[in-house]
Parts: structure tokens; C-alpha cells; sequence
């Protein structure tokens, strides 16, 4: 029994150390103060939660579009001017990690005409590092993954 325990041993000192997923907010679930303002959706929510007062609070109606978002590792999907209600605006972006090991990821479709979308198009930073992208004009839809904080630049 021990002939096998030091290899496994050895295997787990010198594995890179795991990190999880950070846990999405759901209502009324603390915030940080760096994120006032900043909006999310997790999945399977059809209005966003927004962080106020140190709070995730959820919206009740459709908000203007918002310039400030995090994602929390799974697919948060936005919709754009596409679409009525747009969640967010076209324009310059940042996507900055929140975990050191995190790589920031988005994947836009436009519309071409009524009933017709453009090949999406994917943009995807290194781990850790900020990715810089431009949200495309007539978004259908984006779909951001990891534990990012996203922001439209002027």
C-alpha cells in the first residue's frame, strides 16, 4: 500500500493549484463596493441583477443599456441593438480577469438583414490578461464566460 502512496502524494505537491469558479449572485446576495453599478445575468434570468447598496438587487423592468458587467466563469449571454431593449451598447470594451488564472472570452453574432445573422465572431484574451474588443454594431447577441468585470470605454 505504501509503494503507491508516495507516487500519488508526490503527483499532488506538484500539481498547480486548482482554482473554482466563484459562486453566482443571486438576489439580494452581498456585492463588492468596486462593482456599484455593475450589472449580471446569470443564466436562466431574463433581467439582470445589479449591485447597489453592497447588494445584488434585481431589476423589475428592462434597464437602459448598462456599461459596466461581470461574468462569473459559465455564459452570462447580453443581447445588443439587434434586439429590443439592448443590454448593452456597441463600442470600445475591456474585459478585465478577477481570478489570476482567468481568460475572458466573447462570442458576438450581428444581424445582416431581418432574420439573418452574421458567423459568429470570438475574441479571447490570455489567462490574467485584460482582453480589448469592439462590441459590433446591430448585436444580435454576446456571450461572455469567465470571472471577468466588463467595461465599454467612452
Amino acid at each position: 500500500m505504501l509503494r503507491f502512496a508516495v507516487p500519488l502524494l508526490a503527483a499532488l505537491v506538484t500539481a498547480a493549484p486548482a482554482y473554482a469558479e466563484p459562486a453566482v449572485p443571486q438576489p439580494d446576495t452581498a456585492c463588492t463596493t468596486d462593482l456599484t453599478g455593475t450589472a449580471t445575468l446569470p443564466f436562466g434570468r431574463s433581467l439582470p441583477l445589479i449591485c447597489q447598496d453592497q447588494r445584488w438587487q434585481a431589476a423589475t423592468a428592462p434597464t437602459d443599456p448598462i456599461d459596466r458587467w461581470v461574468s462569473f466563469g459559465p455564459v452570462m449571454a447580453l443581447h445588443g441593438g439587434g434586439l429590443r431593449n439592448p443590454n448593452l451598447l456597441p463600442g470600445a470594451w475591456t474585459a478585465t480577469p478577477l481570478e489570476p488564472d482567468t481568460r475572458c472570452s466573447a462570442t458576438q453574432q450581428t444581424v445582416v438583414s431581418a432574420g439573418v445573422l452574421a458567423k459568429p465572431v470570438t475574441a479571447e484574451g490570455a489567462p490574467g490578461q485584460p482582453l480589448s474588443l469592439q462590441v459590433l454594431p446591430s448585436l444580435f447577441d454576446i456571450a461572455m464566460t469567465g470571472h471577468c468585470l466588463w467595461e465599454r470605454k467612452g
